[in-house]
Parts: C-alpha cells; sequence; structure tokens
C-alpha cells in the first residue's frame, strides 16, 4: 500500500501500482506524496522552488481575469498561430536559409542565441521543476500537444523571441549593415512586433505567467548581449585556430549536457536541450572546416557561402532552398532510423561494462529490445508524415488550436493536489468553516464538469470564503477557481462530539475515498509522456549535428556540385 502524507495529521492510504521497471514509470503523480518535490530534489534547488511558488500563485487570478477581458475567436486564432514563430521547427527550418543565401554572421549570431537560449531555459525549467499557472482559471490555447508537458519558468518562447529581435536589431545597426533606412525602419518594427506578440501571446493563450515571461525575455536579452559583445572574438577563435578550438567547444557543450538536471517529474525539457546542443556542435565544426575547403567565400567572413541573387536568379535560389530543406529532412529520417537500430547493442555492452551514464526517465538498453519505429516525440523537427496536418493547422487554425481546461501534466496536477492542500490547512485555521462541500470552480457559468453554476455572485462562488482576502476585485472569481481542476475540495471533518444530521454530512472514510477517486480521475486524464529510450540521447546528438552541418557545409557543396551555386573562386 502507499500513502500520501501531509505536513499535517491527514494521511490517505492508497494501493501502489508494481511497475516492471523503474525507467518506465508511468505518471501517475496524484497516488504518491505530497511532499513530492521535497522528496525529489535536493535542498538547494528546492528552496528557490518553494520561494517562488507564492509568487506565481498570486499572479494566476490577474492572468484570467485579464484573458477573459482579451478573449475573442481571432485572437485565439492570431495566437495560436504566432506561437509557432517561436518554436524550435520554425528556426530549424528558417536558420539554414540565412546561411544558404550567405548571411553566415548573422545566422551564426542566431544559432548562438536561440540554441543557447532553449538549453538553459530547458536547464532552468529541469532545476526548478516550476509548473505553469493553474487551470481553471486559466484556458489553456495552443496547437502544440507537447508544450504543456513542460515545466513553466521560464518561457523558452520568450526567450527565443526576444534572443532573436535584439540580436536583429543589433545587426540591423551595425556598421557594416547597407540596408535603406526605410526598410530599415520597417524591420525594426518587425523586429518590435515579433518579439512582443509572442511573449504577449504566452500570457493570452494562459501558458505562462508575468514572471515567466519576463525572466524568459530577459535571459534572451542577456544571451544576445552576450553574443553582440563576444561573438567575433568566439568567431575568431573557431576560425583561426586548428581543429582544436572546435573540439573544444564541442567538449564543453558535451559536459554541459550530462549535468543538465534530472527533472522531478517526466518533462521533455532535456529532449530539446540535446537536439540544440547537436546543432551548435555541428555549426562549430562545419563552418571550421568549410571555410578551410574551395566551396567558400572568405569574404565578409569566413565560410560564408557564396550567393549573389543577381547572378543567381530566383528560380536558383528557391531551387536552393527547396533541395537544401529536403536533405535535411532526409537525413533525420534516415539517420534517426539507422541509430535508433544499431545502436541499442552498443548501449547494452556499455551497460555490462559499468560505464553507462542513465537518466531517470530514460529506458536502459538492456530493458527492451528494439525502439519503435516512429516515435512521435520530436518537437524541432516534425515527421514527414505529419507535415500536410501542419500545413493544415495553418490553413485551418480555429480547427487546430486546442482549448483546455484542468491539468494536463504531472507538474500542474501536483500544484492543484498542492494548493488544494493550502486551502485545506486554510479553511482548518478559520474559525468559521466552510459549511457544506463546495462544488469545482466554475467556468464561463459551468463548473468544471459542466455542473451549472448556482449564482454569479462572486462573493458565493463555490470556493468562496475559503481563502479570505481583505477586499474583493476583479480577479477574486479566478482566485477561487485556483486548485480545483478535478478534484473537489473536502472540508475539515468536523470534531467528534458535534450534533450533526449523518444524512446530510459525510464520514472522513467517505471524504478520502472521494478524494481519493477524484485524484485517480485526474490522474488518468493527463497525457501521458511516451517511453523514451537511452539511446535517443546520442541519437539526438548526431541527427541534429548533422542537420546543422548541411546547413553550413553539407548543402553548399552540394548546391556547387548540381550548378546551383557561384564559381569556386575564392571571393
Amino acid at each position: 500500500m502507499g500513502t500520501i502524507e501531509t505536513d499535517g495529521e491527514a494521511r490517505l492510504t492508497i494501493p501502489s501500482l508494481s511497475k516492471s521497471s523503474k525507467s518506465m514509470e508511468k505518471p501517475d503523480a496524484g497516488l504518491r506524496s505530497l511532499n513530492h518535490y521535497k522528496n525529489r530534489l535536493p535542498l538547494w534547488r528546492y528552496a528557490p522552488r518553494q520561494w517562488l511558488i507564492p509568487f506565481l500563485r498570486l499572479e494566476t487570478p490577474y492572468l484570467a481575469w485579464m484573458q477573459k477581458k482579451m478573449r475573442s475567436p481571432a485572437l485565439d486564432s492570431y495566437f495560436a498561430i504566432t506561437a509557432n514563430l517561436g518554436t524550435h521547427t520554425f528556426f530549424m527550418v528558417f536558420l539554414p536559409i540565412l546561411f544558404w543565401c550567405g548571411y553566415t554572421t548573422l545566422g551564426r549570431g542566431m544559432v548562438h542565441v536561440l540554441a543557447s537560449g532553449v538549453f538553459f531555459s530547458g536547464f532552468i525549467k529541469d532545476l526548478l521543476c516550476l509548473p505553469r499557472p493553474l487551470s481553471p482559471p486559466l484556458q489553456r490555447i495552443t496547437m502544440s500537444g507537447s508544450a504543456a508537458l513542460e515545466y513553466g519558468f521560464p518561457s523558452t518562447h520568450s526567450t527565443n523571441a526576444v534572443s532573436a529581435a535584439v540580436y536583429a536589431l543589433f545587426a540591423l545597426h551595425s556598421p557594416e549593415s547597407t540596408i535603406h533606412p526605410k526598410m530599415k525602419l520597417v524591420l525594426e518594427v518587425l523586429s518590435y512586433s515579433y518579439a512582443f506578440s509572442i511573449v504577449l501571446g504566452r500570457l493570452y493563450c494562459g501558458m505562462h505567467g508575468f514572471i515567466d515571461v519576463v525572466l524568459g525575455s530577459l535571459l534572451g536579452a542577456l544571451l544576445s548581449a552576450i553574443q553582440c559583445l563576444y561573438g567575433d572574438t568566439f568567431d575568431d577563435f573557431i576560425y583561426s585556430g586548428s581543429f582544436e578550438a572546435p573540439l573544444i567547444v564541442v567538449l564543453v557543450i558535451l559536459v554541459l549536457v550530462r549535468i543538465h538536471p534530472e527533472p522531478a517529474d517526466d518533462c521533455p525539457c532535456f529532449d530539446d536541450s540535446v537536439a540544440f546542443a547537436g546543432v551548435t556542435c555541428g555549426i562549430e565544426l562545419g563552418n571550421w572546416h568549410y571555410a578551410r575547403g574551395d566551396f567558400s567565400w572568405d569574404h565578409p567572413v569566413p565560410a560564408t557561402v557564396p550567393f549573389q541573387l543577381e547572378t543567381l536568379g530566383w528560380p536558383k535560389v528557391i531551387a536552393r532552398v527547396v533541395l537544401g530543406v529536403l536533405t535535411i529532412f532526409a537525413w533525420r529520417e534516415v539517420m534517426k532510423l539507422t541509430l535508433l537500430r544499431s545502436l541499442p547493442p552498443i548501449f547494452r555492452v556499455i551497460e555490462k561494462l559499468g560505464l553507462n551514464l542513465p537518466r531517470r526517465f530514460f529506458v536502459q538498453a538492456s530493458e527492451y529490445n528494439k525502439v519503435p519505429r516512429n516515435l512521435k516525440d520530436d518537437s524541432v523537427i516534425p515527421h514527414v508524415s505529419e507535415i500536410p496536418s501542419f500545413l493544415s493547422s495553418i490553413r485551418h487554425p480555429s480547427r487546430s488550436r486546442a482549448i483546455s481546461i484542468g491539468p494536463q501534466s504531472e507538474a500542474d496536477a501536483y500544484e492543484t493536489l498542492a494548493y488544494r492542500e493550502k486551502r485545506r490547512r486554510e479553511s482548518i485555521s478559520s474559525s468559521e468553516p466552510p459549511a457544506e462541500r463546495p462544488r469545482p470552480a466554475a467556468v464561463d457559468g459551468q463548473s468544471y464538469f459542466n455542473l451549472p453554476r448556482s449564482d454569479a455572485d462572486p462573493k458565493r462562488l463555490p470556493m468562496a470564503g475559503l481563502l479570505p482576502t481583505p477586499s474583493h476585485s476583479n480577479a477574486d472569481p479566478y482566485e477561487q477557481m485556483m486548485g480545483t481542476g478535478t478534484a473537489v475540495y473536502t472540508p475539515p471533518t468536523p470534531m467528534s462530539g458535534i450534533h450533526e444530521d449523518s444524512g446530510l454530512r459525510r464520514t472522513a472514510s467517505q471524504d478520502r475515498r472521494e478524494n481519493e477517486k477524484e485524484d485517480r480521475e485526474m490522474f488518468s486524464k493527463l497525457e501521458k509522456p511516451r517511453v523514451r529510450y537511452d539511446v535517443e540521447v546520442v541519437t539526438k546528438l548526431i541527427v541534429y549535428s548533422g542537420i546543422a552541418w548541411i546547413a553550413v557545409e553539407g548543402g553548399p557543396i552540394l548546391f556547387d556540385l548540381l550548378g546551383l551555386s557561384l564559381s569556386r573562386t575564392r571571393s
């Protein structure tokens, strides 16, 4: 039997679930201790998490009030679509085009700020394990099924958008810029609008809170500032040195991947961090080698892909882009399948020698026979079969966006339980505990279970009175919805000896059984992260290193061999 224990005297006994392997543990967070994070995280990670949690809870009702005031079908579609412009998929398709069109410095700078943004925002997410704002009261609007499975702090979308915008503005104002003033003004407005739209969209869609987007934006601005100040020095280090220069960078990146924090829950942040770590490795190795060959130009910087629109013409330029993108997808499909088939036997030998470095939520090679094909896990570059549905979602956003209410991840579920427990303790300490068992909170006139709301008065909402406030505000109704989810709040059991009508009052055991049932129901509705395999870490590093190499060297050489490039004469 397993137990749920709190700091008080409440205790819930439940049957534990047997597992064939710790590595294949399924998310069943509601059946574990409410002290889950205290048990899973060391004190130096748990303490800052607990310090930040009250601030995240404080902002949630105001986020819900803002969302309610702004909501419209047009804005739902707009922010759901523009969120794709801050995703890894968009950047992985867009960035190679910069290199193929001769913008090597801009491409390298963008790769550095975006890859470091994805890596370090994911690093912080897994370090602190902070949840997204509670739903309800927020409604989450998204076109991505995996986004809600990640932790919320900081916002990676905000980090990416701000870092890209800041670096683009830096490039526009650099002395080397030859862009016409009017065009420069247009690009500046687009940069500001892009960053503002992505950041505001994360709030509007209920995916992040103010603290998430502010800290994410600051992280993006910091990374861009570092690139602007020291990017040229770093590039000189790569180009002017021997093979030791890119090798040192690759080793540092591999060390960072290894020390990436283990999350308390099955969060996919690590997957994206590994993918972009591989991209950085491929960029540095590819640029270093391409700069030493006969296919590149040395002007304006080493490893520049030969490109002149007037000479090539639009047909060849379009052909280069289409061929390059198809090559990237082909490489991904072939190499991923090959590595997932060939690596498990090697990993089993390494495991027997005791040289493996397992991660908590990855199954070790000795525990499976083979990795299934077509794993739908890659949020960076989708499977070829998913491209038609992706294009359809752009054409018909209203059909593809999802609006969800309630916990979607383990972190959501734990926060729902924790906030409900917080309310329970406050009601115990209150001199006048609620007289009746409240229903789940209402959203847009209906409860979470689609039950009619009993009264429109905010002061008489189901959860009203459980968290006293000095004065009622527009955010109060949304505050009362927090922590409900699919679990119903249970007021403290009255002291024995007080006369009550047994027909109107439940027993403590009935309340416990109902709460247990509701907790199980809540966790059963969570989207289960798929099983991940140990070989996928190395697979991602190799596949995405290869994608980056195609962008900076493989693709340009292919263009030259097929007559889609300029003369090999070095400029």
